[in-house]
């Protein structure tokens, strides 16, 4: 990774503290933002439930939530009601029919979420751990960057899905994401997904470019979990606001996506083998 600057201090890892984690959540994030993160976690989201399972999508992003935008949703109800203390997270889940999956939609334009005060965002946490007992699966949309909502949002997820492209920013600050989830412990946790990648080839090439400054510097190998092809038909479903999976099914970023949702399904079924071992 020759145009980052990284340097490796050992010396100056906090320690990690202990977070309450899910068994069945599954957090996707992103070093930057414009890496397709919300498109994937809805496409995820829905390859999951035509998979057959029980799946909500949680968007964490309150300030710049788009995932109803992207599915042309008008929530009556949003994140912003649990934070204001006036629903509480059961209540906001709304039904996305045509994708089969539950919504708990976020508002943009408002606060981010990492403007809460620390007890809040705790009982946010809380609340989400609980309404996930009612689901076999559920995605956490999380805003872009390392700030300490994201970070204790994923370190509370089973899975940490890290959105990368080829661009240099974006692989720079997902090292950077790794580099301070492994301080919080969860380096364990964390797989990368590959996205916009040109051609396999090049995806493998932008994985090992990633994974090669991990070894080096960090010494971990966080592995990978998927690539995404490039793919036209993206920009058109967000475009149509109509999941891939209904407009175009059979497109390669659409299959590729369906792939990396059975790695998600092995991975939880893993989990629960261990957790009750």
């Amino acid at each position: 990774m020759s145009d980052m600057t990284l340097e490796r201090k050992p010396d100056e890892t906090p320690a990690a503290p202990v977070f309450r984690r899910g068994k069945n959540l599954i957090a996707v994030a992103s070093g930057k933002g414009g890496v397709g993160k919300t498109w994937f976690s809805i496409t995820l989201a829905h390859a999951l439930a035509k998979a057959g399972k029980k799946v909500l999508l949680f968007d964490g992003d309150l300030g710049l939530a788009n995932v109803d935008v992207q599915l042309g949703l008008m929530p009556k109800r949003d994140l912003n009601d649990v934070i204001r203390g006036r629903l509480g997270l059961d209540k906001v889940a709304q039904r996305y029919e045509e994708g089969g999956f539950d919504i708990v939609a976020g508002r943009s334009g408002q606060a981010s979420l990492s403007a809460l005060p620390s007890q809040r965002l705790t009982l946010l946490r809380d609340q989400l751990l609980e309404v996930a007992n009612s689901y076999d699966v559920v995605i956490m949309d999380l805003g872009a960057g390392v700030d300490r909502t994201v970070r204790m949002l994923s370190a509370t997820a089973t899975k940490t899905l890290l959105v990368a492209t080829d661009e240099p920013t974006s692989l720079t600050d997902a090292y950077a994401f790794i580099k301070l989830g492994s301080a919080a412990g969860m380096s364990k946790n964390i797989s990368v997904v590959i996205n916009q990648a040109s051609s396999t080839i090049e995806g493998e090439r932008t994985y090992k470019t990633l994974l090669k400054a991990c070894e080096n510097f960090l010494r971990l190998s966080p592995p990978l979990a998927g690539m995404i092809r490039s793919d036209a038909r993206v920009k058109d479903s967000i475009r149509h606001q109509t999941p891939i999976l209904i407009r175009s099914p059979n497109a390669d970023a659409a299959e590729d996506v369906q792939k990396i949702a059975q790695f998600v399904v092995n991975e939880l079924a893993e989990t629960r083998k261990v957790m009750a071992g």
